[in-house]
């Protein structure tokens, strides 16, 4: 087998990385980075966060969980804070020439928590968690490809696609492909919340609290700075704020927009707002009446006031969506897809084309959701009455409402966070079949583009078939999405940090390993 060596750029080149040119492409982390030191006990409030959650990987689905997962395990990629892929437990990668057969050198000296060396065997485990028929994991779509996973020696991987993924390490560093131990027999430990990661949690209470405390063992010497940690799941708005004004906490997310402003008077504290990937939606499943006509879809998303929401709920911090997931920052979005605007007339004519004058629809929404979800939700009802179509605004509980109502009831307020790349997004939530499809939404062209543009090394070509994908999901798809929401979050000025990454929200949910006590 040619594998393929190179810079980071060209066509070769984009199926190569190592340590050194991931070192020598990371951003510097500024002034604040100068000095960080150990120590000290971190309270954070996280508005995410239920009973039902759970320390399988594959189960993974807000916020809480995703930092959790960064803080206590490791995967083979992560995201840098410049965006980049970098190397994690795997030190070092590189494909075939049609990036079909990917090769990654496993990290020597790292051990888990228990002391356990984490091996090849860990790693094929892990992986194969998330895939086959029996797999429960959200993250199976974007793992279906994996044809065959086997190692070589005591320290390679390797892995064959059914085709070329150039983006194939970016899909490593999602957060549900945690390395956990194998057991024997098969299977990985998960239960036990053995990691590699910086922390080692000491205690879970699924939708309350969980502790953690550093682990002197960790093979990084540069993350991990305080002693111990401590998350909090709190909901209510409300009461998160009152947390970190009181000084009971030293940060929070999904800070409350519409009191940004006065927050950010208390001098003790600090307003970060970082542009990413997160969108807001309301999701319509496509095979439930009267969402199994597109007429109708368009009719909806034209009834809705893009512009007023990025106004009221977002309170500028955020910008207007056109009904497809990739953001204005990302390689391919489709910058010549005409703007979706408020167009209550268009949106009557779609209702004719679907041979009906009005028609009625029921919203699940909760704060749950996203801060505000139930206002949007009420603002949109407005907005689409002049249209012809009633909204009956519903809303839900807090506690449950994404293991009781999103994906049960048929139109239901979601927020994601995105995927770097646009593979990973589309395959993730619009994947015919995908567990986390909530719109219940299939297209055979969207699914052939798909394989496509995955295997595709020509940019030019990779681009055009982007494109089209974004066409065909806003004006045939499931999804309405309003707006792309900043990642808003406070801390208290006790909080030393480096560059923000935007891939998630709170520095990347990487904060356990690279915020300090400043």
């Amino acid at each position: 087998m040619t594998l393929v060596k190179g810079g980071m750029f060209d066509r070769r080149g984009f199926l190569k990385t190592t340590a050194v040119a991931a070192a020598a492409s990371a951003l510097p982390l500024g002034g604040a980075m100068a000095e960080p030191k150990r120590g000290g006990h971190l309270r954070v409030a996280k508005g995410h966060g239920q009973t039902t959650d759970t320390l399988d990987p594959g189960q993974w689905e807000n916020g809480y969980m995703i930092a959790l997962s960064f803080g206590v395990h490791g995967r083979l990629t992560e995201v840098a804070q410049d965006g980049s892929v970098q190397p994690e437990l795997a030190e070092s990668w590189e494909a075939s020439d049609d990036a079909s057969e990917w090769r990654f050198k496993l990290r020597k000296g790292v051990t888990f928590h228990s002391g356990k060396p984490v091996t090849v065997e860990d790693v094929v485990a892990s992986i194969n968690h998330h895939r086959g028929e029996d797999s429960t994991s959200a993250a199976g779509p974007i793992v279906a490809p994996i044809q065959e996973l086997t190692t070589e020696g005591d320290d390679t991987v390797i892995f064959k696609l059914d085709g070329g993924n150039a983006d194939f390490p970016f899909i490593l560093t999602d957060y549900h492909l945690a390395i956990c131990p194998a057991k024997e027999g098969g299977g990985i430990d998960w239960k036990s919340g053995d990691g590699c990661g910086a922390y080692v949690l000491k205690d879970f209470n699924a939708g309350v609290s969980s502790q953690f405390e550093r682990n002197e063992n960790h093979w990084r010497d540069d993350v991990g700075w305080f002693d111990s940690i401590e998350t909090l799941v709190v909901v209510d708005q409300n009461a998160r704020t009152t947390a970190l004004v009181s000084g009971d906490v030293h940060a929070i997310d999904k800070v409350d927009l519409k009191s940004a402003g006065l927050l950010e008077r208390n001098k003790a504290i600090k307003i970060e707002s970082i542009a990413g990937t997160q969108h807001y939606t309301f999701a319509m499943t496509v095979t439930k009446d009267p969402f199994t006509d597109n007429n109708i879809r368009q009719a909806l998303k034209y009834a809705i006031n893009r512009e007023e929401l990025v106004e009221k709920i977002l309170f500028g911090y955020g910008s207007v969506g056109n009904d497809h997931p990739i953001g204005p920052g990302q390689r391919y979005f489709n910058s010549e897809l005409e703007q979706k605007v408020y167009d209550p007339d268009k949106a009557k004519w779609y209702l004719k084309e679907a041979g009906v004058d009005s028609v009625s629809v029921q919203l699940s929404a909760s704060d749950a959701a996203y801060p505000g979800a139930v206002d949007a939700a009420v603002l949109y009802q407005a907005s689409a009455k002049t249209a012809g179509i009633n909204i009956d605004v519903k809303r839900e509980a807090n506690d449950g409402y994404w293991s009781d109502i999103w994906m049960k009831k048929p139109f239901t307020a979601v927020y994601w966070g995105g995927r770097p790349v646009e593979d990973q997004m589309f395959a993730t939530a619009y994947k015919c079949g995908a567990d986390w499809n909530d719109t219940f939404w299939c297209n055979e062209r969207f699914e052939e583009l798909m394989v496509k543009a995955r295997a595709e090394l020509d940019d030019a070509k990779r681009r055009e078939m982007y494109f089209e994908m974004q066409d065909i999901l806003a004006n045939q798809g499931g999804a309405i999405i309003p707006m792309f929401a900043n990642y808003v979050f406070a801390i208290t000025d006790k909080i030393g940090h480096g560059e923000y990454a935007s891939n998630w929200d709170m520095d990347g949910e990487r904060w356990m390993e690279r915020w300090w006590f400043a």
